[in-house]
């Protein structure tokens, strides 16, 4: 006989609390100098990191763990259109702006900075999810479900586009695509999507020189060590100077301002020299088994809904986490994309948070049998 239990999955909070406390301690380690070369001080980013990441993202992990997410489904509809609407401002003078980093992604009101793309990751969820529920068998159907889902679920990923952040567009296409994949989209639709995907990626890498030679420099990254494949090659040194065992905690030498972003897209590189191969691999294991527990209390779900829910925001962060690390490794191109929970960051942190209590949130109305 099948029960909803009313107990949250412990071991998932458990989980993301190491996953939380890690990143932490892998920031404090690897923004040190940075920090200290640009502010004076060693633990800058660690404090901004607690103040504007972790502090809010408690406070929105623990709401959402307590706000019965079906109740998320009347509101599908105004977070979404409120994340557009942010992704709007950000082309507004005066209002966004690119911080020095070549896209209008951020959105600075006084002393608070925000990017409203990552918010847009977490609303696109939430919308998503309430429209493949309404649209259920319909989806099947290529006029009636499949194209309408994919003009809604294409608005953010086209104005992500125009900003443009190559990375976040990627994201998006990709928890795109795995909704529709969950709701039980025809496959030869989804392979259609996935060719128009391929395209378009070429297509933005043919129209910016800027994108070429990261692609080129993604092939061969010997071509221009000090120019631009600099990132890279330096990535590689970290990650190869950390052997087996690693160069022990705090101890990594390409921090000390020769790999660029240490504290933001970088970390893993930092990641793998201080502690080594072996804590590297197991750090991405470990990232599998937080996939695996919240894919489990997906399948337990009690309602369609919750399942998106579920599977929408670990593809998120599962991809994310991919696409950070594969491209400190030179299985991907450089795309600037943070590495969650641990990378600098504190829109995304309280907004993974935020999505973390959401699966906990279902993880209480999962289904059982006796």
């Amino acid at each position: 006989m099948s029960v909803t239990e009313k107990k949250a999955d412990y071991v998932f909070l458990l989980y993301v609390g190491i996953l939380l406390i890690f990143g932490l301690v892998m920031l404090a380690s690897a923004s040190s100098p940075v920090g200290y070369q640009r502010f004076g001080d060693n633990y800058f980013f660690i404090k901004r990191q607690l103040l504007y990441g972790v502090l809010p993202g408690i406070v929105a992990f623990l709401f959402f763990a307590k706000f019965d997410y079906r109740k998320l489904l009347r509101f599908a509809t105004p977070i979404f259109g409120f994340s557009l609407l942010l992704l709007i401002l950000v082309f507004i003078p005066g209002i966004g702006s690119n911080l020095n980093t070549g896209a209008h992604s951020w959105l600075v009101i006084g002393p608070i900075s925000f990017q409203p793309a990552e918010f847009a990751k977490l609303a696109m969820v939430i919308f998503m999810s309430a429209f493949l529920v309404h649209k259920g068998h319909d989806l099947v159907e290529l006029e009636q479900g499949f194209i309408p889902s994919l003009i809604v679920g294409f608005i953010p990923v086209l104005l992500v586009v125009l900003q443009p952040d190559v990375g976040t567009v990627s994201i998006l296409f990709s928890l795109l695509f795995g909704l529709l994949f969950v709701a039980g989209a025809k496959y030869k639709h989804l392979l259609a999507l996935a060719l128009l995907g391929v395209v378009a990626l070429i297509i933005l890498i043919a129209v910016a020189p800027y994108r070429a030679a990261r692609f080129t420099t993604f092939l061969h990254p010997e071509l221009d060590p000090q120019g631009i494949g600099y990132h890279i090659n330096q990535a590689f040194l970290a990650i190869g100077s950390g052997g087996v065992f690693g160069q022990g905690l705090g101890r990594s030498r390409q921090k000390f301002q020769y790999l660029p972003e240490v504290h933001a897209d970088s970390i893993f590189a930092v990641i793998a020299e201080e502690m080594g191969f072996v804590f590297a691999s197991l750090f991405i294991l470990f990232l599998l088994l937080i996939a695996f527990r919240a894919f489990r209390i997906a399948k337990d779900a009690p309602d369609q809904f919750g399942r998106l829910l579920v599977c929408g925001i670990i593809i998120w962060i599962l991809v994310q986490s991919f696409f950070n690390i594969g491209a400190m490794v030179g299985l991907m191109p450089l795309t600037g994309v943070p590495l969650p929970l641990v990378s600098h960051g504190g829109t995304a942190l309280m907004i993974a948070l935020a999505g973390f209590g959401i699966v906990l949130n279902v993880s209480k109305h999962r289904i059982t049998n006796n």
